[in-house]
């Protein structure tokens, strides 16, 4: 027993590792506005659904970890592991330009283990926004006077940005007698958002100039839930669900440095001169208030079918006291679970849980008066692994596809389509058991 507990231990402490040192990427245009592209909380047995996990507590005696909703932990009764990776296949379009790219990373690192036979406590570490952009816009500028034929030259704008936002966590969830659970999460977000605007002249003779904007981020974060069942027979039940965060200030420090610069078109080398450079004190960001609703009909080890209804106030939301100008979020998805026979042991594939989706969001973004909207069809497997006779531990492999669009290619918009992949390892195991024999 003490050796499993050293070996998992060892194999976690090089995964937190790897999740503090690896950095998330993304290629996303849509990624500069606010803190980049929200990753939502649902792990990918959830996210296959088309994220549907608000009033999901256990479709079969397998043990799950919500986080997008703390009051299931309160049916948590062995204890779970849970770590995955996600990559991302972006293709962009506008007009007849395309590009194409592929990012992958340490998804989710997460534990939950029973405190009581009627609560739980789950922690860990998961991406909470991705910012990875790099794109240009052409133009020509004049440069003499308004009268005439005044000399015109080109000019790129370009603009980069990278960094994003990681969620570190610890909930407790409780349950209230056979139908009522509670539960709430402490969050630490943390990290950097980095944004660079360069304006670079054609003509090797003008000097480029470069602003440069960092907001180093971290501070505490509250969400919490509830959820209720209600017994339609004995092995059927109608689940609802409510989860939330609240409106926190997160500190945030702002750095800014402005630079001038020349290419030397011969061998490449760039003189920088500083032009101006200001680290703020202490400033914060402001977070919205966001609510997500859930119902699902559920039979016992067979079958889930649900939905979920979600949205954030981010008219409200401010960085350095500045509001961004976003818009008030709303989304929705529908989806299930089959597993056809969980107790099968001729047939394999009967034990296979099999998942589908349907998601639709408009995001916080606005541009040129239309509402960036996101749509997305999600499938997957959670496939069971051997265990040992002589133990109670189980495993399972969550495999998931999201195959969705992002923005529009209306009036010469940018649209994003993308498939990204999932795959979640899940342990459940009894720990601190004491034998007779060992």
């Amino acid at each position: 027993m003490y050796k499993k507990i050293n070996y998992i231990t060892a194999v976690l402490v090089l995964l937190a590792s790897i999740s503090v040192n690896a950095q998330i990427t993304s290629q996303s245009p849509y990624s500069r506005f606010g803190i980049g592209n929200l990753m939502g909380s649902p792990l990918p047995q959830f996210r296959a659904m088309g994220g549907v996990s608000t009033a999901i507590n256990k479709p079969t005696g397998y043990n799950n970890i919500n986080v997008q909703n703390p009051a299931s932990y309160g049916g948590i009764r062995l204890t779970t592991i849970d770590v995955g990776l996600a990559g991302s296949i972006v293709n962009l379009s506008r007009g007849s330009d395309k590009s194409s790219s592929f990012n992958g990373t340490l998804s989710h690192l997460t534990i939950a283990m029973p405190i009581t036979k009627k609560s739980a406590m789950s922690f860990g570490v998961m991406p909470y926004s991705q910012v990875g952009y790099d794109f240009a816009e052409k133009g020509t500028i004049s440069s003499g006077s308004n009268t005439g034929n005044p000399a015109t030259q080109n000019v790129s704008n370009i603009y980069t940005g990278e960094g994003g936002l990681t969620k570190a966590y610890i909930g407790y969830g409780y349950q209230i007698g056979d139908h009522l659970r509670i539960g709430g999460n402490v969050e630490y977000l943390f990290g950097n958002i980095i944004e660079d605007r360069r304006v670079e002249f054609e003509d090797p003779l003008a000097l480029a100039t470069r602003l440069r904007n960092e907001n180093s981020i971290g501070g505490i974060n509250f969400s919490y839930g509830i959820q209720y069942d209600i017994k339609l027979n004995s092995k059927t039940s109608l689940n609802f669900g409510y989860s939330g965060s609240s409106a926190n200030d997160i500190n945030s420090t702002r750095s800014y440095v402005a630079s001038k610069y020349r290419i030397d078109g011969q061998n490449g080398n760039t003189t920088v001169e500083l032009i101006d450079s200001l680290k703020s004190g202490k400033s914060s960001m402001r977070m919205p208030l966001t609510h997500n609703f859930g119902i699902a009909l559920q039979r016992d080890n067979k079958w889930v079918v649900g939905a979920d209804f979600r949205m954030g106030s981010w008219s409200k939301f401010s960085l350095n006291s500045i509001n961004q100008g976003l818009e008030d979020s709303y989304g929705v998805s529908v989806g299930g679970q089959l597993t056809p026979d969980i107790t099968s042991i001729n047939s394999y594939f009967k034990r296979v849980d099999y998942r589908f989706g349907l998601s639709y969001d408009k995001s916080y973004i606005k541009l040129a008066d239309k509402d960036v909207k996101e749509m997305a069809l999600s499938f997957g497997l959670g496939l069971p692994l051997a265990n040992a006779l002589t133990t109670r531990a189980f495993y399972k492999v969550n495999f998931t596809t999201e195959i969705g669009k992002r923005g529009t290619m209306q009036a010469n918009a940018l649209q994003e389509n993308f498939i990204n992949l999932r795959l979640g390892f899940t342990l459940n195991d009894m720990w601190f058991r004491r034998f007779k024999f060992d």
